[in-house]
């Protein structure tokens, strides 16, 4: 099924997938994207109707019963899916008892969804209800973002203001600021549950000393909110190599007139 390769969604995520990678954010085969499709979408797969193979959740994704997933593969590296998307990536229905992961294409090499899926499938619960649009989950690991979590207090109000107050665009792109979990062993189904605690009020989490998860209504959009995060932590760490010392900063009053110049309302607990 070739045609699969001209799928706008499948060539997107192969350039989100490269850029990732280019930013030297997915070592090897770190990082890892679901996108949800609509039915809209799903046009774009009209002809795929037999499953392919079965994978355990773990959980009851009940809430997502029917729904389809373009996601990236288990062990893949990111460098490689603009090359090879019908091994690296798979369309992934959930069943109706919400207990499995049917797949209808991709995997060809018998390849499985990454193992964080359960974590990408619990956060795109927790943001359902919140925002019906928001279908992208993404996992990658910023180098600045994970060297910061070394060196700063685990302190959500703490890293959401160091980050509001690196550059303008933080507060604007992440109003909310940021969530934390503690340090939890990855690709446990464990992580997702408290991860998508966080995504309850936050549409970033940080995973200390490992990376970050982040959400979008696009997948130009969770790279970017990404991005802007890992930027911001980027031009902190050039401060402390330039010696530490700030000699101004954005202030309170600053950054409440820049929500409002861009009609956000930022957390009220950390500003």
């Amino acid at each position: 099924m070739s045609y699969f390769i001209d799928s706008k969604h499948v060539k997107k995520i192969c350039s989100i997938t490269n850029a990732s990678y280019q930013h030297g954010w997915d070592e090897r085969n770190g990082g890892n994207v679901s996108l949800r499709l609509t039915s809209k979408n799903l046009e774009e797969f009209s002809d795929v109707s037999e499953v392919q193979g079965v994978v355990k959740l773990g959980f009851n994704a009940e809430k997502l019963a029917g729904q389809y997933f373009l996601v990236t593969g288990t062990g893949r590296y990111f460098r490689n899916v603009i090359e090879q998307p019908k091994l690296d990536l798979g369309l992934v229905r959930i069943s109706k008892d919400g207990q499995k992961g049917e797949i209808m294409w991709g995997f060809e090499d018998g390849g499985k969804p990454t193992s964080e899926f359960p974590s990408h499938l619990m956060s795109h619960i927790a943001r359902l209800k919140f925002d019906s649009s928001q279908r992208v989950v993404m996992h990658c690991h910023p180098t600045n973002v994970i060297a910061l979590s070394f060196t700063q207090d685990l302190d959500e109000r703490h890293w959401s203001r160091l980050l509001w107050k690196m550059q303008a665009e933080s507060l604007v792109v992440f109003p909310e600021g940021v969530g934390l979990i503690p340090y939890m062993t990855p690709g446990t189904n464990e992580i997702g549950i408290e991860t998508s605690k966080k995504m309850q009020d936050f549409k970033t989490v940080i995973w200390p000393h490992h990376g970050i998860f982040g959400v979008g209504s696009s997948l130009d959009e969770a790279f970017g909110l990404i991005e802007t995060v890992e930027k911001a932590a980027n031009i902190y760490s050039q401060i402390c190599a330039q010696g530490g010392e700030i000699k101004q900063e954005i202030t309170d009053e600053q950054l409440r007139n820049l929500a409002k110049a861009f009609g956000v309302t930022p957390n009220p607990e950390f500003l």
